[in-house]
């Protein structure tokens, strides 16, 4: 049973595979109005724990206070459940209005016709005052806009100050990816000599990620907006092949990587950098443990001066579905938990750094926080527009990708080897 405060949902959903998803009314948007004497409820849902349940039942009371006519009940699940929920929920037509939603599923479910185009309500219900241009393009797929990013992050490189100094090596000046890959290799062999079973960083070369900002750089993203792919074999080859020196000299060995997993070597004090995004630092500093109090955060190594490589991606957005019977409240519901200073002060930093300046500048900033708001003011130069939400299916292509360049890593597959794997599963998976 539902409640006005949010219940916990404590066992997950067992799917099966091949589900059709599919919608039970066009939801276009553009209906009579929101009246403020109807009576309504709204069904809303969200991945989290109990610390951002409470946070979202306060939010929720200062939203109704403001609308008392509406009632909202929410429910809960881990990640992985919540998805395998979703998915039910879509087969049968019966999503909940409202979603807390995560950017690799936003095109499978637009393209789907199971989320609301939000595009009518933005500048109305929705305020886009708060909200740059470059936020609100980052739900556009599928000719319409289906989500409203509420906090961002971008990709940076993180170190490691107190090991630095423990092993006697300086920090990364900055500058590019081969004088990294240089002061890689030099950071390892200095840590070594000094007695320290430490390396300067995990083959970068193993992260799509890092991919997808060289090809920025040169002024192309990995797939286009319908969803195509936008780089070539060689162009893979070309990257991994960047890595050749690294894994025989410098970087974390595959092995040790694979004992720590799914920790990394730098949450594990045995890597002084880390490239990834600029929201995981609270978590390296919760892995490596009270021993280590700080991070310096700087922006990653550049391809070509003055590219816009870098763009900001969401921690989450808020949907709205497709077969909703209330989509004005369901837009004032989104715009409160976006926009309003009560979700900034309510929510801080939980869901990331809010995408919205009102909500941003009531958000309470710890250090840390404080550090990537800095961070993102400082690569504003280097930040384009987001690429094409992704293809459906980009999470089973990240994680190949990680897995090639483990083998690269243990030297189980050659470069071209992993270049005809990765082509195999990416035309399973699109076609």
């Amino acid at each position: 049973m539902f409640r006005t405060t949010t219940l916990f949902a404590a066992a997950a959903v067992t799917v099966a595979g091949g589900l059709v998803l599919t919608s039970c009314s066009s939801g276009s948007g553009g209906g009579d109005g929101f009246d403020p004497e109807e009576e309504i409820t709204l069904t809303f849902t969200f991945w989290g724990n109990d610390v951002r349940a409470d946070l979202y039942d306060q939010a929720f009371d200062a939203f109704t206070e403001e609308y008392p006519n509406i009632t909202i009940n929410s429910s809960f699940l881990d990640f992985p459940a919540y998805w395998e929920k979703r998915q039910t929920e879509a087969a049968g037509g019966g999503l909940p209005d409202v979603m807390q939603f995560d950017y690799s599923y936003l095109r499978q479910y637009a393209e789907n016709g199971l989320l609301l185009d939000l595009a009518p309500y933005v500048g109305e219900e929705i305020d886009d005052s708060a909200l740059s241009e470059e936020i609100l393009a980052i739900g556009e797929v599928a000719g319409g806009n289906y989500g409203i990013t509420t906090s961002t992050n971008a990709w940076g490189l993180f170190s490691n100050p107190k090991l630095l100094d423990t092993v006697g090596v300086e920090d990364f000046a900055g500058g590019t990816y081969d004088e990294y890959t240089q002061w890689i290799a030099d950071a390892t062999a200095t840590a070594h000599e000094n007695g320290h079973e430490v390396w300067g960083a995990s083959d970068w070369t193993g992260r799509i990620q890092l991919f997808e900002l060289q090809q920025r750089a040169m002024g192309e993203d990995l797939f286009t907006e319908d969803g195509e792919p936008n780089f070539t074999e060689d162009d893979l080859r070309a990257f991994w092949e960047q890595g050749s020196a690294i894994r025989e000299e410098g970087a974390f060995p595959a092995a040790k990587a694979e004992e720590v997993y799914p920790l990394g070597g730098f949450d594990t004090a045995q890597v002084l950098s880390e490239g990834t995004w600029d929201n995981f630092g609270a978590g390296y500093l919760g892995n490596l443990g009270g021993d280590y109090t700080e991070l310096t955060l700087q922006a990653p190594p550049i391809v070509e001066e003055g590219a816009q490589d870098l763009y900001l991606k969401p921690s989450m957005l808020h949907s709205v579905a497709a077969t909703t019977d209330h989509p004005e409240a369901s837009a004032l519901l989104v715009d409160f938990l976006v926009n309003s200073p009560e979700s900034g002060e309510i929510f801080g930093t939980n869901r990331g750094l809010p995408a919205s300046d009102t909500a941003l500048e009531a958000a309470e900033l710890d250090e840390l926080s404080q550090q990537v708001r800095d961070y993102e003011a400082s690569i504003a130069d280097r930040l384009g527009d987001a690429p094409p939400v992704p293809i459906v299916g980009y999470g089973t292509l990240e994680e190949k990708f990680r897995q090639l360049g483990q083998e690269l890593g243990y030297g189980t597959v050659t470069v071209d080897e992993a270049v005809d794997q990765f082509f195999s599963e990416m035309d399973v998976i699109l076609n």
